[in-house]
């Protein structure tokens, strides 16, 4: 970080600092997040959602997984100063404070729970809060910096989103609901491995232990390949379990050989390309596969 930009920094217009402030929040992971909490509503009605429930359980569980991500990038400001991917974020670049972070971070992650706990349910505040102590304490604070299994055992609260939104509309959590949960539980590690593959020397010099750093990329290109069959496994526990039908089943088994497709060649015949490409296919898969759980959700009404 360079002595102009730390000097700069106080003088930034406000839309530039509203721009900071939004960049904590991490945007393009939240709209993840509120995408398979919102699946989780649809899947829970067996019509249509309230648009003033939905709206206020969007609302609040995108506020709380703001203000994490928020935390997240506070704890983690010398982590990403130290790596190329993150070095833009407004900690490292000086435009925000830790002060001014945390204050953020507490009034939206708080004025999100009072909205849950208003107008949605106590059960959906008390499961936002969770997820939030979650992702930006045990996770970020105390599994990321000291296990390479930290997104294993941290994908817990990052699986949480459609239980979250089955719970607004339900007032409970049932074994449809975990389901859910189980299928982003299982779609974390070969996720977020595929993103160290071709990270790792950033991982390595920020002193973060993942998995291709303590154990080398090729054990870790083998679990990308026993975790991706894992989640193809799990991705047909919905039709299994009866939750969906016929339409669903097709759509799991086509997304899922596409990915097993880059699973496998990441194993046999590696580059850092077929590992962006597979990160990215990954986000696109979990996303269709909720969507065609939706799409026969209502092709069963």
């Amino acid at each position: 970080m360079s002595a102009e930009v730390t000097r700069a920094s106080p003088e930034r217009p406000l839309p530039g600092r509203l721009r900071a402030f939004l960049a904590l929040t991490k945007p393009r992971v939240v709209s993840l997040i509120v995408f398979t909490a919102v699946i989780g509503m649809l899947l829970a009605s067996p019509g249509m959602v309230p648009l003033d429930l939905l709206a206020a359980a969007t609302a609040g569980i995108a506020l709380v997984a703001g203000a994490a991500a928020a935390v997240n990038c506070l704890v983690e400001q010398h982590i990403d100063a130290r790596m190329r991917r993150t070095q833009w974020r407004p900690l490292p670049r000086g435009e925000l404070s830790a002060l001014q972070t945390v204050v953020f971070a507490g009034a939206v992650g708080g004025f999100g729970l009072w909205v849950l706990f208003h107008f949605v349910n106590a059960l959906t505040m008390g499961l936002t809060l969770a997820t939030f102590v979650g992702y930006a304490i045990v996770y970020t604070v105390i599994l990321k910096p000291l296990t390479p299994q930290n997104i294993v055992i941290g994908g817990a609260s990052g699986a949480m989103p459609p239980v979250l939104g089955w719970a607004a509309v339900t007032g409970e959590v049932t074994s449809e609901a975990l389901l859910l949960f189980l299928i982003i539980f299982a779609w974390t590690p070969p996720h977020f491995w595929a993103l160290a593959l071709y990270r790792t020397e950033d991982y390595a010099r920020a002193g973060v232990p993942m998995l291709p750093v303590t154990h080398g990329k090729e054990y870790t290109r083998l679990q990308v390949l026993l975790y991706t069959l894992i989640l193809l496994a799990v991705s047909l526990l919905p039709f299994a379990a009866g939750m969906s039908g016929l339409p669903y089943f097709v759509a799991a088994l086509a997304l899922g050989a596409v990915y097993v497709g880059y699973a496998v060649r990441i194993v046999v015949a590696y580059s850092d390309r077929l590992a962006r490409g597979a990160f990215r296919y990954s986000i696109v898969y979990l996303a269709a596969l909720f969507a065609a759980l939706l799409i026969d959700h209502y092709l069963a009404l």
